[in-house]
């Protein structure tokens, strides 16, 4: 029995409490950078040393837990604020999983990938897999999508000819006015955008900032999107290099057959296919020299109704030195290639898989060829490999794939084994809506098209807004507290190394620009309009999320002519063309200061991130490393708005000086330095309205 009466302990307990300072959770951290992680990307079987920081003498023990129990870490270091604390693990080959425990007097908490917690939540733990990496030059890199027909017009010899072949029920249409809006159903309209354009605005890019080109398929297809893929051996002669028309010239009033025949020898040619495949080599080769990385897009759950494994089309029926199409005999070499719901029924007339229902979308079935399984394989080998050496894939609907989930994991080991093997370097990226955990264990993606903890998070903050524009939410705009416990949780569900390079986007190919997006404008072009994607734009929103997207932690990746202002409700509106000539010039020159921004800091590439505050329509965050540290605060609101924030834990001293390196507001930008005392660890400071500043911690006088 102790000695002490209960009245005794309880006095005690307060005594002990009042000598104590107050746990100061907001100075406890620790993520999976460099610096609280060495090496970040451990190897199997290797040790690694774990950092945990807490504020100077202000905590008794931390231990390192995990699944075999704890371990006491040791206070190895004090620096300005901050003590750390660290402990060496031995990792096996499989994936060590931890969190942290501080105590200090009676009180105990935990730490986790969400933060400071009165409880243990496994289900946010801290992870390495062992072996796992992303490569090195993905993360932070400022890539740059490029739907190609849209952005430059190099060679107009390659160009499509208007009625050169009939697809999906409309015929081909060469667009002469460039910048004529795209159709509503615009699949067959062509503006002659091509691989020799974007040779042609290499120095632009260069300019610009850019270190990765992601283009959408390039392969041969007969639409101007090229997500129903005809050959994937071929980069598409229209998009390439035309030195021959088959031997037969287009005739004016020939059967759609005829037409789509000739448009067949054309771009089959294989003096043509070959020739266009050397000039992807030259591009890449070009990239490379300049310092940039190439990306495809490998669209290998469905192929296109032209492609000659189905020949829905019945264009390669009759044509020497091609197999019958599996839609045309149930004795196609093809036949398992897809799978068919009316085994009895010859031909076919639609009864097979099609992506989504779409019949010019038929879905492959690997489950039922291991030839096609390893055919695919070899494609993701082929193109990352010499003579081509792109550096990477993004892969289109990748969960869809397979006609299982178990299926669909197997798949995508194979076919991350095989680009790996081929070229170590190789990123693997996939599109994808919703959890990625699953394909995020290191065995399968690098990483993703950043979704849920980028592109909609910001966007309802910012405009309130659902990415399609098809919708408009007065309790989103603005508010601080969904965007935090968005961004925080869906963070979680990544490992450091996919984080890192996830491609986070503001717009793409399939969502409305997110200038538009600006004016709160719901509907799409059929509805409301061409014109209507650019009135009432907001360009100081815009800024805000392009600050946003320079300095939070991914790939910011722009979709061409973001940067330029150009505007656009979902698709195809959202695929205008690049305004060569008529740039929003003033936007485009705070994109080229803004990159150059983001590439001069470690800390906005790879470095930590941590809230600092937020309310309705302003937030304020730190992105910092042990030499690096920024403050980013954003005012959405229309109105000036004077806060005081607490920035002390973004790593730097309670009495420090932060310079302003970047001001937007909506008409105008600035670079000219501005210089803010920060006392007792806090920052006052008034914004105007619709504006965005990045403060870097230059320390005390």
């Amino acid at each position: 029995m102790s000695k002490y009466s209960i009245y005794e302990l309880n006095q005690r307990q307060q005594y002990m409490m009042q000598m104590r300072p107050l746990l100061r959770k907001h100075a406890l951290f620790s993520d999976g950078t460099k610096d609280y992680r060495t090496p970040p990307e451990p190897g199997e079987n290797e040790k690694v040393t774990l950092t945990f920081r807490t504020a100077k003498n202000n905590v008794d023990i931390v231990w390192l837990c995990h699944e075999s129990g704890k371990i006491p870490m040791e206070k190895q270091e004090t620096r300005g604020e901050f003590d750390y604390y660290r402990t060496e693990v031995q990792l096996g080959t499989e994936e060590y999983r931890y969190h942290f425990e501080i105590a200090t007097g009676m009180l105990h908490c935990y730490y986790d990938r969400m933060g400071v917690t009165p409880q243990v939540r496994p289900e946010y733990s801290f992870a390495i897999v062992p072996g796992f990496s992303t490569p090195d030059w993905a993360k932070g890199a400022v890539m740059y999508q490029i739907l190609v027909d849209r952005f430059c017009n190099g060679d107009s010899s390659n160009d499509v000819v208007t009625n050169e072949y009939y697809y999906i029920k409309v015929y081909s249409q060469h667009v002469e006015n460039w910048e004529q809006y795209p159709a509503d159903f615009g699949v067959g309209e062509f503006y002659g955008g091509d691989l020799a354009g974007v040779m042609k605005k290499m120095d632009y890019l260069q300019n610009l900032g850019i270190e990765v080109l992601y283009f959408n398929p390039l392969f041969v297809s007969p639409s101007n999107h090229k997500y129903d893929i005809q050959d994937y051996d071929y980069i598409d002669p229209h998009y390439g290099v035309i030195i021959s028309d088959g031997g037969e010239e287009l005739q004016p009033g020939e059967t759609d057959n005829a037409k789509a025949t000739k448009y067949i020898k054309r771009v089959s040619d294989i003096e043509n296919l070959e020739a266009s495949n050397e000039l992807f080599a030259c591009l890449v080769a070009e990239a490379h020299k300049r310092g940039m990385r190439v990306i495809l897009d490998g669209v290998f759950n469905h192929c296109g109704s032209f492609n000659k494994w189905l020949d829905k089309e019945l264009i390669y029926e009759k044509e020497v030195g091609y197999a019958t199409g599996a839609y045309i005999s149930a004795d196609s070499p093809y036949r398992d290639f897809f799978q068919f719901h009316d085994e009895n029924c010859w031909p076919y007339n639609g009864s097979y898989d099609g992506w989504w229902g779409h019949d010019t979308l038929p879905k492959l079935n690997y489950e039922g060829s291991q030839e096609l399984y390893d055919y695919i394989l070899d494609i993701g080998r082929k193109w990352v490999s010499p003579p081509y050496n792109a550096d990477g894939w993004r892969l289109d609907v990748a969960a869809d794939l397979g006609h299982s989930v178990e299926f669909n994991h197997q798949f995508w080991r194979d076919f991350r084994k095989a680009v790996k093997e081929a070229n170590p370097e190789a990123i693997v990226l996939a599109e994808h809506y919703g959890d990625p955990v699953e394909w995020l264990r290191g065995d399968q993606w690098d990483t993703v098209m950043n979704y849920d903890a980028f592109m909609e998070p910001l966007t309802w903050f910012l405009t309130g807004m659902e990415k399609h524009s098809d919708g408009y939410r007065q309790d989103m705009l603005g508010n601080f507290q969904n965007f935090e416990g968005a961004m925080n949780y869906y963070m979680t569900r990544f490992m450091t190394p996919s984080l890192q390079c996830a491609m986070n986007e503001l717009s793409n190919h399939d969502h409305s620009r997110f200038l538009t997006r600006t004016n709160h404008k719901v509907g799409r072009v059929n509805n409301l309009g061409s014109a209507a994607a650019g009135e009432e734009v907001n360009k100081g929103v815009m800024k805000e999320a392009v600050v946003v997207q320079m300095t939070w932690p991914g790939a910011p990746t722009i979709y061409y002519g973001d940067e330029a202002g150009v505007v656009g409700f979902t698709d195809p509106d959202n695929r205008r063309t690049y305004p060569w000539g008529k740039e929003d010039q003033e936007l485009l020159d705070f994109h080229r200061d803004i990159i150059q921004i983001h590439k001069r800091y470690d800390a906005l590439k790879t470095g930590s991130l941590k809230f600092l505050g937020g309310d309705y329509q302003v937030m304020c965050y730190g992105r910092f490393n042990r030499r690096q540290q920024f403050v980013i605060i954003i005012n959405n609101d229309y109105v000036e708005r004077e806060m005081e924030w607490r920035v002390w834990p973004a790593g730097m001293g309670r009495e420090t000086r932060l310079e302003r390196i970047m001001f937007t507001q909506p008409e105008s930008y600035s670079l000219e330095p501005v210089v803010y005392e920060v006392k007792n660890g806090r920052l006052k400071l008034s914004l105007p309205p619709n504006c965005a500043v990045i403060l870097k911690n230059i320390g005390p006088k």
